[in-house]
C-alpha cells in the first residue's frame, strides 16, 4: 500500500476514534490549505497531533516535528501505531505532567 495513502487512512481513523470520545475531530486535509505547521488531526483541545502509521519508529524525529509545528497554548503529541499494534501516544515528560496535573483524577 502506498505509504501516503496509509497515512491519510490512519489520520481519518484517528479522527473517527476521537469523535467516538465526543470530540469534534477532523483530519486536516492537504486540499484544505494545510501548511507545514498544521496538526494532522484537529479537534482535541490543547493538543497538537502528529499522526504516524509506520513500521519503523522514529519517535524522536516525529516528536521534533510536533514540537517544531505546535502553536503556543498546545502540547505536542505523536499518535502512532504499527500494523496490528495498539495506537500509542508519545509526549515529552514535562508536557505530559502538565496534562496530568490539570486532570480530574481523584487523589489516592
Amino acid at each position: 500500500m502506498n505509504s501516503r495513502e496509509k497515512g491519510k487512512r490512519f489520520e481519518r481513523q484517528l479522527a473517527t476514534r476521537l469523535r467516538e470520545y465526543g470530540y469534534d475531530a477532523q483530519r486536516t486535509a492537504q486540499n484544505c490549505g494545510k501548511n507545514g505547521d498544521a496538526p494532522d488531526v484537529t479537534g482535541l483541545p490543547g493538543i497538537h497531533i502528529e499522526a504516524k502509521h509506520q513500521e519503523r519508529m522514529s519517535l524522536y524525529d516525529w516528536m521534533a516535528q510536533a514540537v517544531r509545528d505546535h502553536m503556543d497554548g498546545t502540547l505536542p503529541a505523536v499518535f502512532h501505531k504499527a500494523n496490528n499494534k495498539d495506537l500509542l501516544v508519545t509526549m515529552r515528560f514535562d508536557d505530559w505532567m502538565t496534562l496530568y496535573n490539570h486532570s480530574d483524577f481523584p487523589d489516592t
